[in-house]
């Protein structure tokens, strides 16, 4: 019984962190299956670790991770064109307003949170919004970080075009180890360049 009360509100989470998702998707038509790729190679990078106990949990994590999003004017989201330091300010608080829309879950969920907070932390310290170096960002989060560059990097934007695959891996093999984490760089690379991994299908 207390089996199946936990299973049921593991699925009641799931179906909330997915309305979530659609809520932002229809709000920011231009990242409409941003998300569900970023869950699709971040679970990838996980296996690939030998990750695959955080598989769920990162699941859930990626697929909001960007849900801050939803507290930002729509014009700001939009803009086809380079944004002021203010409204370059407003975007960088998106994390902060995704952590607290989660914030209230209790273990292990919280890690949902803290991967919407810290997606965006590079290794050396020079990621918003709290700076974090190294061990002080969550593992999780620094998959989806990789994650989100990746696919960020190669889908269309309104203020750019798409920069496609080529572009992003070697963003990420660049920055190898000062922003990002390396074993997972490494499996992010691999998974294109040897195992055929793409974002479609």
């Amino acid at each position: 019984m207390a089996e199946r009360k936990s299973y049921e509100k593991q699925q009641n989470l799931v179906d909330i962190l997915n309305v979530a998702s659609r809520m932002l998707e229809s709000k920011d038509p231009y990242t409409t299956s941003h998300q569900q790729r970023v869950v699709k190679l971040s679970t990838a990078i996980a296996e690939k670790l030998g990750l695959p106990g955080k598989r769920e949990m990162l699941k859930l994590a990626a697929l909001v991770h960007d849900v801050g999003k939803i507290a930002i004017p729509m014009e700001v989201l939009v803009k086809p064109a380079r944004l002021s330091p203010k409204e370059y300010s407003l975007v960088q608080d998106r994390p902060i307003y995704g952590y607290n829309y989660f914030k209230e879950l209790i273990y292990p969920w919280e890690i949902i949170a803290l991967v919407a907070l810290q997606h965006h932390e590079r290794l050396d310290g020079s990621g918003y919004p709290q700076g974090l170096k190294r061990e002080e960002i969550l593992p999780e989060a620094q998959i989806v970080a990789v994650a989100d560059v990746v696919e960020a990097m190669s889908s269309h934007r309104p203020y750019r075009p798409a920069l496609g695959i080529d572009k992003a891996l070697e963003e990420i093999s660049k920055n190898k180890g000062r922003l990002y984490d390396p074993d997972v760089v490494d499996a992010c690379v691999e998974l294109f360049r040897k195992d055929g991994f793409t974002f479609e299908g």
